[in-house]
């Protein structure tokens, strides 16, 4: 993400990759830039296209959305997608009023373009991406220095992964003919979603681009013996092409689209190295971008909440996703203006509720140069320096960004998965962090945090061979998945009782935690020890943010670890409320 920002990781075409652009080890640009619900059921629309036609995300309530799609077209729109289960339409529309009249009809809650560019005439009769002609490659597959890294290697050897586990590429779409990628490659789950309409058509899944097959190899390409092998070269994967021909953009209706299409089809983790176009940065106050966060933030928790995990790309313009001031690299489907900007304002998918922020490590466990960061943003960060995988046409490169980092922990998350049968996406995510191998902060006064979590490595650098260890031994990792309605105004407790540890607790305790608020800004989170000692986890953070699902790090050293602890939530405003959904210790 904000790869224009970057002049390094920058591509040429006009519209780069919107998510991490790819470069080759020196620093040049890469060759090329980075449903069955009713709820994604189209209609259909004319296949006659217009100069100025402008793509709008119509939000409504969740269910039958008839009365504002007969109002779309009433009011000089045509419907070209819709997702009733989430209540999102995608319209499209010449007229220069649509959104304005449209946010006065009764059921519509918001309206936004999704771009500041014409959609393509290719969105009405999109063409087929090519299918290369491929390479062969001779016997041998060494292992690469980013699989060793994590440990990738060493996991083969326990669990390679789940052929029930379906991983999703969303990307600029993957090279399913490829010798490394065809062994795993599920075609009867792939489409395009390109231009926010799902195409099932053979092979419009393929790349437009290089930079998902690129992906795909990272996360699950073949041991069979020749190229690459993937982090979990057992699991299945599936491509879903969120990028546009030509212009390789992820526009919101595109992601929409895929993540709906991720859920319904059972992908339990979906890798996303992009961010959703034309905007580096979503901006709630802005009567679109509005509707563009709410719309792929619906779509994001509809997947989660059918069992999918999204694992995204924290971006590559060394910026703190933390402090956020300004924006000079958007909209990028037109000319970019300079805009000042707060940390209201969202990176999307990666900054969504739920999702895991990834950032890349350079050589070692060093940040990367060119690498995102921010402390309470950066979940986990894993290898993304000249990174070298499949590319389509039988062929390999090397390519760095978090882009390349992502994938790397997508499949970390799916040898979890393969090790966890019937594990949720939440817990998936704490998996992630507690298992993630602590990184302490250079001497770079940016980095703010501890070793155990900080701002450019977050929990720490993932790890493949604890993903594919037995569960955590009795009497180290204790969990209560027992719901606890938090109501307004009122201080809850969940406990957990601790056995069987002999001794204090560690400094480095750590405490999972999964509470589903709609105003994370009311709540206040603490642990309690069993001598009622509080450690505040969170003190009314994260202002009108959903949710708090992420590890935090107690020194809990001066406390017995016998006992019951709690985890106590203090709800201080009226109108929201949530429920602590889970939360879990790990000794």
């Amino acid at each position: 993400m904000l790869a224009a920002a970057l002049g390094a990781l920058a591509l040429g075409a006009p519209a780069a990759l919107a998510g991490t652009a790819p470069v080759s080890p020196v620093g040049t640009p890469a060759a090329s830039a980075p449903a069955k619900a009713q709820a994604a059921a189209p209609t259909s629309q004319s296949a006659t296209w217009a100069a100025g036609t402008r793509a709008y995300l119509v939000i409504t309530a969740a269910g039958d959305s008839s009365a504002v799609r007969s109002a779309v077209t009433a009011n000089g729109g045509t419907v070209f997608s819709y997702f009733d289960s989430i209540g999102v339409i995608v319209a499209h529309s010449t007229s220069s009023t649509f959104a304005t009249t449209m946010r006065g009809v009764s059921g519509v809650q918001k309206v936004g373009a999704t771009r500041t560019s014409d959609v393509p005439a290719d969105a009405y009769n999109p063409a087929l991406p090519a299918n290369p002609a491929q390479s062969s490659t001779a016997a041998g597959e060494p292992v690469r220095v980013d699989m060793s890294q994590i440990k990738a290697d060493q996991a083969w050897a326990v669990n390679p992964g789940s052929a029930t586990v379906k991983v999703g590429i969303l990307d600029t779409g993957v090279d399913d003919q490829h010798q490394d990628l065809a062994p795993n490659f599920n075609a009867a789950d792939s489409a395009s979603c390109a231009y926010g309409k799902a195409d099932t058509r053979a092979g419009a899944w393929r790349d437009v681009g290089s930079h998902g097959t690129h992906v795909a190899g990272t996360v699950a390409a073949a041991k069979n013996g020749k190229g690459v092998v993937g982090v979990a070269p057992g699991v299945k994967i599936s491509s879903v092409r969120v990028a546009e021909p030509s212009t390789s953009m992820f526009f919101a209706e595109n992601t929409i689209c895929a993540f709906v299409w991720s859920g319904d089809h059972g992908f339990k983790v979906t890798n996303n190295s992009y961010y959703t176009d034309p905007w580096q940065f979503n901006c709630p106050d802005n009567i679109d971008q509005a509707a563009i966060i709410e719309g792929v933030k619906r779509a994001q928790e509809y997947a989660e909440g059918k069992g999918s995990l999204q694992v995204a790309a924290a971006g590559n313009s060394d910026y703190d996703l933390a402090h956020k001031t300004t924006d000079s690299a958007s909209p990028n489907d037109s000319t970019p203006v300079n805009r000042t900007i707060t940390n209201a304002c969202l990176d999307i998918p990666t900054e969504l509720p739920g999702v895991v922020t990834v950032a890349a490590n350079g050589t070692g466990v060093t940040k990367a140069s060119f690498s995102n960061f921010g402390q309470g943003v950066i979940d986990v960060a894993a290898p993304g320096s000249s990174v070298y995988s499949t590319v389509p046409g039988g062929t390999y490169s090397s390519m760095s960004g978090t882009s390349m980092a992502s994938p790397h922990v997508a499949g970390v998350a799916a040898l979890i998965a393969s090790a966890n049968p019937g594990i949720t996406p939440a817990q998936i995510r704490d998996k992630l962090a507690t298992q993630a191998n602590d990184v302490a902060c250079p001497s770079d006064g940016r980095c703010t945090g501890t070793t155990a979590n900080n701002g450019f490595f977050g929990e720490g650098q993932v790890d493949a061979l604890k993903a594919v260890g037995a569960t955590p031994p009795p009497g180290k990792y204790f969990e209560n998945l027992t719901d606890v309605a938090i109501p307004d105004n009122t201080t809850v407790e969940s406990p957990l009782t601790v056995s069987g540890v002999t001794g204090n607790a560690p400094a480095t305790l750590k405490v999972g935690v999964d509470i589903k608020h709609t105003y994370t800004g009311d709540i206040k989170v603490d642990l309690v020890a069993p001598d009622g000692t509080v450690y505040t986890l969170s003190n009314r953070a994260g202002g009108s943010a959903d949710n708090i699902i992420k590890s935090f790090t107690v020194n809990a050293s001066s406390e017995v670890a016998n006992g019951v602890w709690k985890l106590r939530v203090n709800d201080n405003a009226s109108q929201d409320t949530g429920k602590i959904d889970a939360w879990n210790l790990t000794f």
